[in-house]
């Protein structure tokens, strides 16, 4: 499929969890998402659609999950996916594997997104009035995980009334399965799917 043509002046791009506990050797959950992420390609197509996007003028947004250390900030009793970022130790507030992976490391000019804690970007940040003050109408995704951090932020922008793209090949879930089932059956109801060079053209 092909998408239209963007107007980067009204679109945001939305880097979720980027950081080095999913991307990198040695984080925490790193092995969880590592075939994803090379079946897909997803950090060279990433870092490909970030510079294409600072070129156009796109608004590029990084929203990293962290925690003090302890998680005091939510529940003493966690359950489903936060219940294993506690019990690893993942995402602790100024670890390296809380930090955004050097390879999309923010640069000036984007905005880091701060106060995310749970799964749903817009929940508990203020994402929703940075976008509304900057006169966006377009958010594209991409990130971790496909099938929860993802999804979450990407039905939340559809309910806000946005117009959300999602790039099939810039994000990872813990498991092929739980990607593919995503991205075919969720992601068409409450997004245009899209590939990494299919928005470099519309970029252009």
């Amino acid at each position: 499929m092909t998408i239209e043509q963007i107007d980067p002046a009204t679109t945001a791009l939305v880097l979720i969890e980027y950081q080095n506990d999913f991307t990198t050797e040695g984080g925490v959950l790193h092995g969880a998402v590592a075939p994803v992420m090379e079946s897909t390609g997803m950090l060279s197509k990433t870092s490909a659609v970030v510079q294409a996007a600072r070129t156009a003028g796109v608004t590029v947004m990084h929203a990293p999950i962290t925690f003090a250390e302890g998680y005091n900030e939510i529940s003493s009793h966690p359950y489903g996916i936060l219940k294993g970022v506690v019990d690893g130790k993942a995402f602790v507030k100024g670890s390296w594997g809380a930090a955004i992976t050097d390879e999309l490391a923010p640069q000036s000019g984007d905005i880091v997104i701060e106060g995310k804690r749970g799964l749903d970007t817009f929940a508990s940040t203020n994402l929703d009035f940075i976008l509304r003050s900057k006169g966006i109408r377009t958010i594209v995704l991409g990130g971790f995980l496909t099938n929860c951090c993802v999804e979450s932020t990407m039905r939340s922008g559809y309910e806000n009334g946005y117009r959300v793209i999602t790039l099939s090949d810039c994000m990872a879930a813990t498991s092929a399965e739980e990607h593919d089932n995503a991205l075919r059956f969720d992601f068409p109801m409450f997004s245009v799917p899209a590939t990494a060079n299919e928005l470099l053209s519309a970029m252009r």
